[in-house]
């Protein structure tokens, strides 16, 4: 090297560059250091910027852009043309080689230089003044022209005539200086006016975005990273303006996010993924073919099965991580190259400090070596940074593709599967398919580098461990490799104990999820402790299964900790053995290798334990993915048998609800049953068609049989206009969580006129005219937030807008009343739809007169056809109040009270919908130290100091062993006699052996020759005695802290768990109507996980890292005591960098919490209305809009993980820095002879490791409190949440109400404050053993009363008295269990049929025989297998008639005095309701019965009508006399019923 550049220069090759010469500065250096490496530099930078993409629109360059460009140009050829003089010239300055590789370069430089100008001005930067570093690259060059200029001053060969070649260089010098200041002067020309660069970055993506034409892109956004220089994309500076807005609190919605950049959005990177699935899938059915050549493909037409059969195999071959390997393999493969650039650059740090140590400890060595070791130092560190980080930052956007794919095949998946096989997964199942597993298999590709990397690493660390002790790490090797199965078998233990642990997690979400569903009904029935007692048991179990996790991993973690020094003893003990010569050199050097030996090893487990894990998930995945799809073709026939007219024909067709084969899993659910036979049916274009069967008959089966949500077993289907779907209105109305308006336009541009007309004809103004926001406002999940009736309509608007051929109507008159089923019969069924086909199943017989033809169902089968006249009779169990004569068309004074009470439920809606949408409350702001508090609590204050010390001991500890190894040193290099010091020239001082990470390179030659006195090796003996006594009461304390650290984190889960759901069970109705399920089940299954899982796992790290931290401060400055110049900036810069980055971190984090909510909501909603979304063909727009909830999400992650990056860039950069600097000041120490080598050795070591424990500090930091949000989450509803008051002031005896005697008197309420009175004084008496039926319009208040009479809300004033105790002073417990309700929308949980009648198991088996032969069920459950027969989700194997018979059922079961019914009959048919009716009649005969009716003839026999309107009393009296009554209201609703 100084030959080169003693060569280069014309120099002795002793002092190749003398920096000083003759009392100015060396040309040599001047032109090497001063103006090649500036240029060299300025290049680099300038052709990053080549990249630029430019805007699309042809912006003119500013007048100074042209300049900067122009004189760049000039300066390239000022440049090569100073190289003729150069060289005719010869030697008169300098060695012409030296000119002209300075000259070459400039040349090149500013060439480069201009072409990068050329693109920016083109670019979206065309408009401002470009990046400043540019700019100011521009003038590094400038003190070496200075200083030439200076130098022709001084020797005065200016413009000597003597030297005319020197003469010229002069003047072109003169010019290059002008020239640059020309440059300056077009860089500071004012830019026109100098436009926001978001706005700017908005023109240009635009462009970029018109391919993409279903994301739009509003103003302000900008799109991350594409479009900018390579200099901003390794340095993250694209994030700067960002970070910004995050430090100043501006980040509040997810749209304030960056758009993803172009490779990265869901839309792309979805069709990228499904044209590699379709490809495989193609592939596959080809071998299939080429293999199953024999059998026919497409049989004749009976041959459907076998079809089916063969796209079931298609479907079953194609393995999602096969595709996932197509379609992102190649990119994520390469990646690997940059990690592999990373490792060996890691490697070359500890290499350098051993050689710039050996440079310190010889005086011999020249200068320049130890300037090329700090040098390559710098190198080494600044790219293995820059390799390593952008190796994170690919990889992380790898993950986001492959996360965005698998979530949207899931998607994809749940739309089109059939909905025969989806019984076999329980929606809670599915959506921990999107969460749990998905986050899963992400995580896999984060750790799949690692499987490779890590053993590569251990193979060189082995090498050179082998030239420092031979043979004898072997020994040591083995002993690691022993631990290598007995980790094998604790992962796998570990693996089996997750399996359980996530079922039991599955099992408790579902329970959590009909707990949460069927709130109400709970706590009505007041079950809350037998829910309780079910989820609790759901949690011991998974707990019992985590805390076997957490052990072992504490046992793994114990093991891999005490490795490194088992080994390294057994390797010194095995040397000792072989008759070699132990010394303390090699003792240090074999130690810092041990110890790096250990990292990979300590990794691996992880990394195993990561790909098992996603395996198990994968395997998940995959089965779900698997299913058999909805295979419309091969269900209906094509072609109508018989002619163009019909609209439907069914022929010999047989369906079931399960597969008839074994192929579910699962014992099929006793849905299986029901088998529906179809022998022939055939319905005309626009006929109506009544369908009409009791409970159970299998109505709702033979529409479900028409959209093809059944499985068909024989027989041909045909539908006329197929692609264009059913307007179909299910029995239980599903509802989208969005405004009405959207409810009904389901996805169809907004047509005005036909949008009035439909809603007219659904009755739907007045409601929609109530509503403070009018068609806009929100109703919540499931449509919580309006009534039943509303509900219904809503859905039944949905699908006449839909404007379809077919109609499928469902029952849809069973939730209103008389009045308003009158109207939809007419104005909708018989109006707006009387030219469509419709289907109408309905037990309201008396509207079926109208209708074309009928149908009579009975156990899946036709049992007759025919006109009304023919079939009603069979059905019908009323006679006809003979006043048909007087039809009423105009409308009663009581509409208002209809509107009123509309106003009331609409008014809550909204206020709770601005309430619903707005917040799912996103915390601003630090977390609290509250938080911190309540974990420290759940923990435990005993324990968690008794974790902190022990991990106090433990890192006392570590640093004693290492602090007596280097005492043993320095004893040794006093012994005089002893070994060490033979070879003390060719290596570096002992004590530095123990730092730098080794005398790795310099191999320790055989000392074994030196005679050695008796008492080195008794010195030996003693020294390895204490340390390994030291070290053994380190791996004491770790194993002692490890189980202390589980054992505290599976209390406070427990703890925290605990406290949530105590609060959740008694917090009110009001708070679970405002609230959606999803937020709440989030808190159950995602905030808990982390408290349970990530956030002790992460807080384990940070503790570890900070006392690592607190203990290497403690020994450098022991040692070092100047190193505190260094740390004290350095301090205040971490602190400001991370302080910044916490702030935007926590609310991206947050930001990303806050999006991920709708993907699962909208998972949910749509997994509850398949049917619906299938049958009016509206698969796609969901899709999509799963996509656009995707992209939102996705946005947040992309950009909170590039956060991390972008710190973590920063930090490495300081830490680079820090490195170079000690190196620097250890050189001029060296040149200055100052200074102890050892002392700088050591320093240089722990700033090595300084850094990367500092940045660890950090993101375990900011992990932890991002994992702490979880605890927030959790405590905001342990804390915050309003609660029923659960004191008890008077104490009621066993029987009461033992009469059953209930007056109101002078109730008011409302639904919360705020709002509008819902009762409005309402005063009434009801006798013991009275029956008394509720009348009214929709809203009126009905329902309130029986709210008001069981507390679910608190009264404003005035009293409910039972048997004249003040019901607000008895416990709501005893108050609730004492009354009977039969509510209004059956609740069935999951579980037995015994179970749902009678949770806490007080009856008999003869009991509910009983209770259920009185209902008419007892033949149902017997057929289904009996009590103990599970009833699947929600009670899905029941039909909603039968449902509500069961409540029935749990009524006749308590023996309560007093019985609500709230309109527990509008899903029977008439038949049954009279049996019913019968019953009630028997069994209530002593009791007092409050009945809400919307069909009136079942309270014309009660002994009161009470009726009322607008939330207060408006009629109480006897039927009989109110009917006779003229203008009474009852009058009016009995003769709208008759129409």
């Amino acid at each position: 090297m100084e030959n080169i550049l003693a060569g280069l220069c014309g120099t002795s090759p002793e002092d190749p560059l003398p920096v000083w010469v003759h009392g100015s500065v060396g040309h040599c250096f001047n032109q090497l250091t001063l103006n090649v490496v500036p240029h060299v530099i300025l290049a680099v930078v300038s052709a990053c910027f080549i990249g630029t993409p430019r805007s699309g629109f042809g912006v003119p360059c500013r007048p100074g852009w042209g300049c900067r460009i122009a004189t760049s140009f000039v300066l390239a050829g000022l440049f090569l043309a100073d190289t003729i003089p150069a060289t005719l010239s010869q030697q008169e300055l300098g060695p012409v080689y030296l000119e002209a590789l300075a000259n070459g370069t400039a040349a090149l430089t500013w060439l480069t230089h201009s072409l990068a100008l050329l693109m920016l001005c083109r670019s979206i930067h065309g408009s401002t003044r470009g990046p400043v570093a540019l700019a100011l690259l521009t003038l590094l060059p400038l003190p070496s022209l200075v200083i030439t200029l200076v130098w022709y001053y001084q020797s005065g060969t200016a413009w000597s005539p003597a030297h005319p070649a020197a003469s010229s260089r002069f003047a072109i010098l003169c010019l290059q200086l002008a020239s640059l200041l020309v440059y300056v002067i077009g860089y500071l020309l004012p830019t026109t006016g100098r436009q926001d660069l978001l706005s700017i970055n908005h023109d240009w993506q635009q462009d970029q975005l018109i391919t993409e034409p279903e994301i739009p892109v509003p103003d302000q956004q900008r799109v991350a990273e594409d479009g900018e220089s390579w200099l901003s994309r390794f340095f993250y500076v694209w994030m700067n303006p960002l970070m910004k807005r995050g430090y100043q609190w501006k980040l509040n919605q997810p749209q304030d996010v960056y758009v993803l950049p172009h490779q990265l959005q869901a839309a792309r990177v979805c069709d990228r993924f499904y044209s590699c699935w379709q490809k495989r899938a193609a592939l596959h059915q080809l071998e299939e073919e080429t293999v199953s050549l024999t059998s026919p493909i497409i049989a004749g037409s009976n041959g459907s099965s076998d079809a089916l059969d063969k796209s079931h195999r298609a479907q079953v071959a194609t393995r999602l991580l096969s595709v996932l390997h197509a379609a992102f393999g190649l990119r994520f493969y390469s990646l690997g190259l940059l990690k592999l650039a990373g490792n060996l650059l890691g490697f070359s740090g500890p290499l350098l400090l051993n050689l710039l140590v050996n440079f310190m400890e010889s005086r011999q060595e020249p200068l320049s070596h130890g300037v090329l070791y700090a040098l390559g130092l710098f190198a080494g560190s600044f790219l293995g940074a820059l390799l390593r980080n952008q190796f994170s930052y690919e990889v992380n956007k790898v993950t986001l593709m492959v996360r965005a794919a698998i979530i949207s095949a899931i998607y994809r998946k749940a739309l089109r599967v059939s909905s025969a096989s989806l019984t076999r997964f329980t929606v809670g199942e599915i959506v921990n398919f999107m969460s749990t597993d998905t986050s899963r298999l992400v995580n896999f590709c984060l750790s799949f580098h690692e499987v490779w990397s890590l053993p590569f690493q251990f193979a060189i660390t082995l090498y050179l461990l082998y030239q420092q002790v031979g043979v004898t790490f072997l020994t040591g090797l083995a002993l690691a490799l022993l631990l290598v199965p007995l980790n094998k078998v604790i992962a796998n233990r570990i693996m089996m104990n997750n399996k359980g642990m996530l079922k039991h997690k599955d099992t408790r979400v579902k329970l959590m999820t009909e707990f949460l569903q069927g709130i109400r009904v709970i706590k009505f029935y007041t079950w809350e402790n037998h829910f309780s007692t079910r989820i609790k048991a759901c949690r011991a179990k998974e707990l019992q299964k985590l805390r076997a996790i957490k052990y072992l991993d504490a046992l793994c973690v114990y093991l891999w900790a005490a490795l490194p020094v088992v080994v390294s003893i057994a390797i010194f003990i095995t040397y000792v053995l072989l008759g070699h010569q132990l010394t303390a050199t090699k003792v240090f050097t074999a130690l810092s290798l041990v110890g790096m030996l250990i990292l990979p090893l300590n990794n691996f487990p992880w990394v195993l334990n990561g790909v098992v894990e996603a395996k198990v998930s994968l395997d998940r995945i995959q089965c779900f993915l698997e299913l058999m799809d909805q295979d419309l073709e091969a269900y209906y026939a094509l072609d109508s048998p018989s002619g163009t007219a019909t609209a439907v024909e069914m022929r010999c067709a047989a369906f079931s609800w399960a597969p008839v084969e074994g192929e579910s899993t699962r014992p099929p659910l006793s849905t299986g049953t029901l088998q529906l036979h179809i022998e022939n049916l055939s319905v005309r274009k626009g006929m109506l068609l009544g369908v009409v069967g009791k409970v159970g008959a299998g109505k709702s089966s033979l529409l479900a049989a028409i959209t093809g949500e059944l499985i068909k077993q024989g027989g041909q289907v045909y539908v006329s206009d197929l692609e264009q779907g059913f307007g179909l209105a299910t029995q239980e109305p599903w509802i989208q969580f969005t405004t009405v308006r959207e409810n009904i336009l389901f996805g169809r541009k907004y047509d005005a006129k036909l949008y009035e007309e439909v809603v007219e004809a659904c009755a739907l103004s007045k409601d929609l005219n109530i509503l403070p926001a009018g068609d806009q406002t929100e109703v919540g999940e499931n449509g919580v937030t309006l009534s039943g009736g509303q509900k219904a309509r809503i859905a039944l608007a949905r699908a006449v807008y839909q404007d379809k051929e077919l109609y499928l109507l469902d029952d849809p008159l069973a939730a209103v009343d008389a009045d308003v089923a009158n109207h939809l019969m007419r104005k909708c069924i018989l109006g707006v739809l009387k030219h469509k086909t419709r289907i109408l199943c309905t037990h309201r017989t008396e509207f079926l007169e109208k209708a074309d033809a009928l149908l009579l169902i009975d156990n899946g089968r036709i049992v007759k056809t025919g006109t009304p006249a023919d079939i009603l009779p069979l059905v019908e169990a009323f006679p006809k109040f003979k006043d048909m004569g007087k039809r009423q068309n105009d409308k009663v004074p009581d509409e208002q009270s209809q509107e009123e009470a509309v106003e009331r439920e609409a008014e809550e809606s909204t206020q709770n919908n601005h309430l619903i949408h707005k917040e799912e409350e996103k915390k601003e702001g630090a977390v609290a130290f509250q938080v911190y508090k309540a974990y420290w609590l759940a923990v435990g204050s005993c324990l968690a100091l008794s974790i902190l010390f022990s991990l106090l001991l433990m890192q006392a500890s570590r640093n004693i062993s290492d602090w007596w190894l280097s005492h043993w040193i320095s004893s040794i290099s006093q012994t005089p006699n002893t070994s060490v010091m033979v070879y003390s020239a060719t290596s570096p001082s002992p004590e530095l052996l123990l730092f730098s990470i080794a005398g790795l390179v310099s191999p320790i030659q055989d000392l074994d020759t030196t005679p050695v006195p008796s008492n080195g090796s008794l010195d030996v003996k003693f020294y390895l005695i204490v340390y390994g006594s030291i070290a053994g009461a380190n791996s004491l304390f770790t194993i002692f802290r490890a189980f202390l650290f589980a054992y505290g984190a599976i209390r406070a889960a427990t703890v925290i768990h605990n406290r949530l759901l105590q609060r959740i069970l008694k917090a009110t109705v009001t708070f679970f109507d405002t609230t959606p399920t999803g937020r709440i089940l989030n808190r159950f299954s995602s905030d808990l996980y982390c408290v349970d899982d990530s956030l002790p796992f992460v807080l384990n790290i940070f503790l570890a890292n900070m006392y690592g931290l607190l203990g290497m401060l403690v020994i450098i400055t022991c040692g070092l005591p100047w190193i505190g110049l260094v740390l004290l900036p350095l301090a205040a810069l971490y602190f400001s960098i991370q302080r910044y980055y916490r702030r935007t971190s926590r609310e991206l984090k947050r930001l990303y919490s806050v999006t991920l909510s709708p993907i699962y909501t909208h998972f949910s909603e749509t997994l509850s209305g398949l049917s619906s979304i299938r049958a009016m063909r509206a698969t796609q727009r969901f899709e999509l809009e799963n996509q656009l909830h995707l992209e939102q999400n996705q946005r947040c992650l992309f950009v909170s993980n590039t956060a991390m990056q972008w710190l973590d860039i920063r930090l490495q950069m300081t830490g680079v820095a820090v490195v170079t600097a000690i190196a620097g000041i250890a050189i001029i120490q060296h040149q200055k002879q100052l200074g102890n080598p050892g002392l700088v050795g050591l320093a240089l070591s722990y700033a090595l490791s300084v850094t990367n424990l500092l940045s660890g500090l950090i993101s375990s930091f900011t992990m932890t409190e991002t994992m702490m949000v979880s605890v927030e989450r959790t405590e905001e509803y342990t804390t915050d949440i309003p609660t029923e008051l659960q004191d008890k002031l008077v104490q009621v005896p066993a029987d009461w109400p033992s009469q059953g005697l209930v007056e109101f008197q002078q109730v008011v309420l409302a639904y919360r404050a705020g709002l509008p009175n819902a009762l409005d004084g309402v005063s009434f008496t009801v006798y013991p053993g009275e029956k008394v039926g509720i009348v009214g319009r929709t809203g009126s208040g009905k329902s309130t009363l029986f709210l008001a009479l069981f507390r679910m809300l608190e009264l404003k004033s005035g009293r409910i008295l039972l048997d004249g105790v003040d019901s607000q002073l008895v416990g709501l417990e005893d108050l609730r269990s004492r009354l009977a309700i039969i509510p209004q929308d059956p609740f069935l949980f999951s579980g037995s049929i015994r179970e749902n009648l009678d949770p806490q198991g007080k009856w008999t088996d003869a009991e509910l025989h009983e209770v259920l032969e009185q209902c008419h069920l007892r033949d149902v459950i017997t057929q289904m297998g009996g009590l103990d027969n599970e009833l699947g989700e929600r009670g899905k194997s029941l039909s909603v008639g039968q449902r509500q018979l069961v409540c029935l059922a749990r009524a006749l079961l308590t023996q309560a005095k007093v019985l609500c019914i709230d309109e527990a009959t509008a899903s029977v048919d008439q038949k049954t309701d009279q049996l019913l009716q019968q019953t009630i009649r028997q069994r209530f005969a002593d009791k007092t019965v409050l009945t809400i009716a919307h069909r009136l003839n079942t309270i014309l026999d009660s002994d009161r009508v009470l009726v009322m309107q607008a939330g207060r009393v408006a009629e109480l009296d006897s039927p009989t006399h109110l009917s006779k009554k003229d203008g009474s209201l009852f009058q009016h609703l009995l003769q709208s019923g008759q129409q």
